[in-house]
């Protein structure tokens, strides 16, 4: 895949809300590379209580790989809980980055 999603029918979003160690471990480069190996379009931040918040855009199928790795994590981290709400497909995005 190229890293972009393309404005296909059947695109979701979804909002997750990472606990844990994940913070300091690498976790929004990880999160951004496998959000571009995978075609989804988002974003990843670090959140002020310590958790990180993922918001992404891409067929259910394509989400629910992303959410298994993210899981997973990086080397280092340890998510002990994961938060998840619909939100609305942003068709403007037409990639992954990290937000800042």
């Amino acid at each position: 895949m190229d890293g972009r999603v393309s404005a296909e029918e059947g695109l979701v979003g979804v909002r997750w809300r990472l606990r844990g160690r994940v913070q300091g471990v690498g976790f929004r480069w990880f999160t951004r590379n496998a959000a571009r190996e995978l075609g989804v379009a988002g974003k990843v931040r670090n959140l002020p209580d310590g958790r990180v918040e993922i918001e992404a855009v891409a067929p259910e199928g394509v989400l629910e790989h992303l959410k298994e790795r993210v899981l997973e994590g990086p080397p280092g981290a340890r998510v002990s809980g994961l938060d998840e709400e619909t939100m609305p497909v942003r068709e403007d995005w037409d990639r992954f980055d990290i937000d800042r």
